[in-house]
């Protein structure tokens, strides 16, 4: 198969094309100007020597002796050969030469203009003469009372101009390969740098590369964030934005600290620390998240978070302890239930009748009396079975469980997983709060629905809550076990932010915590 060149290699190629060309245009046009220059120069040479020999007082006394031959022509040839000039002619005003450097066309008619050094003037042309296409210059050879006695012409063929011309090439061909091996380094160096960015990935390979990973970061159930080396955001997919409540229109290039996270979050992504199923809470949400760091060759490129959203699987969770809890409770009242049975069927074979009829109707009527309390006061039958559950696991833990008079709930006043949230998880953390306590220990529930709110509050008989701590109970990794892994008062938390609500945290009459929680009523 053809190997497709990558982006840095073309780059090269084509940079190399360029430099080539531009430092080519540029030779083409120093060797004109180059052309152009010593042309100048041979006109300012020509005239300055034909200048020179005109005012020379041997010109003109050797113009007025009988035999001008003989004196101009050793003059003329001397001064050519010093001036580095291809001809000086002497001629007489009707064209006559009297010096030349081929001797055999003295006295010969001069060819080319002269009219206008006849004039007083110079003549400056390209003429191709005797010696062939040289630059010549005609100036007039004056008396001392101002007349033209004679003319000067002086010149240098075009070919001495080239060679002139050549002598300077290998100086402009220094010039120009050490342009090209400059120019040459330096894109080899930016194709070098751009292979290392690039991968030495192809255009078609690039494109391919982008229009799969749009499409992936567009379809994929996770939420990604991805952060540089420098604490910058430089990606951040839908579903990401999503989960943490970020605008559609959040842009990348943005410091972690500038963009609006949650707490948890943005502690997490600070940090840079690698994490593994950790649960974070975003809002209203509970989101599992996994943090890796990336590198690439052996360096550090920054970090990669993912997100899932586990909030319904929590209050799934929840709700499933819940019942797992209740199952348990049922399975010991089941077992004590077998054991007191068994001790009322022994009581009325020895006869004691009586003490088993007491035996047996006590224990129902504590259990009949809490059950008709729960069913009187709260007509909805999740939150009734509930509080059946927590009281059992109440009973099994030797903690007394309570429903304060005066407890009233009809119909459905707020979303029922919302109200099992807040009530399941205040009683677990009560729970929680006295377990391990000295007796007697005890749980205090009141759920009551007015016109315009439903209250909850929950008290116990342990330690209680300092101040300084009530803050701190409602995020996510506070607990009673100091162990990090507190959920409850969060997911509490959330349900109270959603709804608009609010809560307090006291001291109940029995020394422990009194937790207080207001959600307006659902219309």
């Amino acid at each position: 198969m053809r190997r497709r060149w990558s982006i840095a290699a073309q780059i090269f190629a084509l940079q190399g094309v360029v430099v080539t060309l531009l430092v080519g245009g540029g030779v083409a046009g120093a060797v004109l100007l180059a052309r152009d220059d010593a042309q100048d120069a041979a006109v300012e040479t020509v005239l300055a020597v034909a200048e020179t020999v005109a005012l020379s007082p041997f010109t003109v006394e050797s113009l007025a002796a009988p035999d001008p031959v003989s004196r101009l022509q050793p003059y003329a040839e001397s001064t050519r050969l010093a001036t580095h000039t291809d001809f000086i002619v002497v001629m007489a005003p009707d064209r006559r030469r009297y010096s030349h450097p081929k001797p055999e066309l003295i006295g010969q008619r001069f060819t080319g203009a002269i009219e206008g050094a006849l004039n007083g003037g110079q003549v400056v042309e390209v003429f191709a003469g005797s010696l062939g296409e040289s630059v010549r210059a005609v100036v007039p050879v004056r008396a001392g009372d101002g007349r033209i006695v004679g003319l000067v012409s002086v010149g240098i063929t075009t070919e001495e101009i080239n060679r002139r011309l050549t002598r300077q090439l290998p100086t402009l061909a220094v010039v120009t390969a050490a342009a090209l091996a400059l120019a040459a380094a330096g894109a080899w160096l930016l194709s070098r740098r751009l292979r290392r960015q690039t991968h030495g990935l192809g255009p078609a390979e690039m494109t391919r590369m982008y229009e799969y990973h749009d499409a992936v970061l567009h379809a994929v159930r996770e939420g990604l964030v991805v952060v540089d080396g420098n604490g910058r955001v430089t990606l951040v997919n839908d579903e990401g934005r999503r989960l943490l409540g970020l605008p559609e229109d959040t842009g990348t290039d943005r410091l972690v600290a500038d963009l609006d996270l949650p707490a948890a979050v943005d502690e997490l992504l600070a940090s840079g620390r690698p994490a593994e199923d950790e649960v974070v809470v975003a809002g209203d949400r509970v989101l599992v998240a996994n943090q890796r760091v990336t590198r690439f060759a052996g360096r550090r490129l920054g970090t990669v978070l993912t997100l899932r959203d586990h909030t319904d699987l929590r209050l799934l969770a929840g709700e499933l302890d819940s019942v797992r809890g209740l199952t348990d409770a049922l399975r010991a009242q089941a077992h004590e239930a077998a054991n007191r049975l068994h001790t009322v069927l022994t009581m009325v074979e020895l006869g004691r009748t009586d003490e088993a009829v007491r035996l047996a109707t006590a224990e129902l009527a504590v259990a009949q009396q809490l059950t008709d309390q729960v069913v009187g006061a709260v007509t909805e039958p999740a939150l009734a079975a509930l509080l059946l559950g927590k009281s059992a696991q109440a009973a099994e833990r030797g903690v007394e469980f309570v429903v304060a008079d005066g407890s009233r709930l009809d119909g459905p006043a707020l979303p029922s997983r919302d109200l099992l949230t807040v009530v399941g998880n205040l009683v677990d953390n009560a729970l929680e709060a006295v377990a391990g306590t000295e007796p007697p220990r005890r749980v205090t529930v009141f759920v009551r629905a007015d016109d315009d709110e439903v209250v909850v509050r929950v008290g116990d008989s342990g330690p209680g809550l300092p101040a300084d701590r009530v803050t701190d109970a409602f995020r996510r990794g506070w607990s009673t076990k100091q162990d990090g892994r507190g959920l409850g008062l969060a997911l509490v938390g959330q349900v109270i932010r959603r709804h608009g609500g609010r809560h307090t945290v006291g001291t109940a009459p029995t020394g422990g915590a009194l937790v207080t929680v207001r959600l307006p009523r659902r219309s």
